[in-house]
């Protein structure tokens, strides 16, 4: 309840005091939880979206790749390296997507 709680006060012109007299909880109480959640020590829920949503890219250092007989040889594959992140898509991967993935990857952390 706190988290839905908290997440209503997020909403477009809401206020503290509004939120905390809906649900009959005192307004510094509500306080004390959105700073918990400012903190990440209490988890709101999403928000609904009709827009994609993305997990955050995780870099760990590279596991050796298997042995395969169907892996592309070099010359067919598109790689993307940025620092240490080092991604290999199929040739025929279309110009959008290399774009969204370009993108992503130099986007600011949350």
């Amino acid at each position: 309840m706190k988290a839905l709680v908290v997440a209503d006060t997020l909403e477009p012109g809401a206020t503290v005091n509004a939120v905390a007299d809906r649900y009959g909880v005192q307004p510094n109480q509500l306080s004390a939880w959105r700073r918990l959640a400012k903190q990440g020590k209490l988890v709101l829920p999403s928000a609904p979206t009709d827009e994609p949503v993305f997990a955050p890219l995780v870099v760990c250092d590279p596991a050796p790749a298997p042995p395969s007989c169907d892996r592309r040889p070099a010359e067919e594959q598109i790689r993307i390296v940025i620092g240490e992140v080092r991604l290999e898509l199929a040739a025929d991967t279309s110009a959008v997507r290399l774009a969204e993935i370009v993108r992503a990857l130099g986007a600011a952390p949350c």
